[in-house]
C-alpha cells in the first residue's frame, strides 16, 4: 500500500492536488480581502445570462436545485467540490490502484478514478452545504432603496468601479452589500462610507467616504 503522501502526487490525484492548491490560494485572497467569494454566483449567472436563453436558465436552475447544491457561493460549492474529490482520490489511490496488476490497466482505472470522484463528491457536497444557506439568506434592502443614506462599513481592501463590499449594520445582523466607488478613493477595509445611490441593473450601491458627506 503507498502513503497517502504518494497518492497525492500520483496519477490521477495530482490533478485534485493542483485543483486543491488553486482553491487554497483563492480562499487565501479572499482572507485578505483581495477577492470577493459572494460574488461567484452572481458572476456565473450573469455569465448564463449571457450566452443562454429562459428556458436554458429554467432548466439549469432546476437541476441545480435538484442537486441541492443551491443557496450558497459558487465559490463554496467548488471549493468542498474539489476538497472531498481530493481526498476520495487519495483513498482510492492508497488502497484500489495498487491491486491493478499492469501500468496500462492503472492508468485506465486511475481515469475512471478522476472521473468517478466528482459523482460522489457531489452529493456529499450538497449534504454538507445544506446548514450553510441560512448564512447567505437574500435580505429585501439589498433589491431596493432602503438603505440609501445609511452609513457602512468596507470589508475589502480597495474600492473601485467594478469591486467592492460592506457591510451595514441593521437591527438584528449586519448586511452584506456589493458596493462601488468613484476613482481616485481612500476607501479601503475599515473606512466608513455612506451609501448615495443604488444601481437596480448591477444590484450594487454608490458609496463615497463619511468625510464627503
Amino acid at each position: 500500500m503507498i502513503s497517502f503522501i504518494d497518492a497525492a502526487l500520483a496519477y490521477p490525484t495530482m490533478i485534485y492536488t493542483a485543483l486543491l492548491g488553486l482553491v487554497l490560494f483563492y480562499w487565501l485572497l479572499a482572507m485578505v480581502g483581495l477577492v470577493d467569494f459572494e460574488s461567484g454566483g452572481i458572476e456565473l449567472e450573469s455569465e448564463l445570462q449571457a450566452d443562454a436563453d429562459v428556458g436554458d436558465l429554467g432548466t439549469l436552475a432546476s437541476y441545480l436545485v435538484a442537486l441541492g447544491i443551491n443557496g450558497v457561493p459558487f465559490s463554496i460549492v467548488v471549493s468542498l467540490m474539489v476538497l472531498i474529490s481530493w481526498t476520495l482520490s487519495c483513498l482510492l489511490g492508497m488502497w484500489l490502484l495498487p491491486l491493478v496488476p499492469t501500468t496500462v490497466l492503472t492508468l485506465v482505472a486511475g481515469t475512471g478514478v478522476l472521473l468517478l470522484c466528482p459523482v460522489l463528491a457531489l452529493p456529499v457536497t450538497a449534504r454538507l452545504i445544506r446548514p450553510l444557506r441560512g448564512l447567505f439568506v437574500t435580505h429585501n434592502a439589498i433589491s431596493n432603496q432602503a438603505l440609501v443614506g445609511r452609513t457602512c462599513k468596507v470589508l475589502t481592501t480597495r474600492v473601485d468601479q467594478s469591486f467592492g463590499r460592506a457591510e451595514v449594520s441593521t437591527r438584528g445582523a449586519g448586511v452584506n452589500i456589493s458596493v462601488w466607488a468613484d476613482e481616485p478613493n481612500q476607501l479601503g477595509k475599515g473606512s466608513l462610507a455612506r451609501i448615495v445611490e443604488y444601481d437596480p441593473e448591477r444590484q450594487r450601491y454608490l458609496i463615497v467616504p463619511e468625510t464627503e458627506t
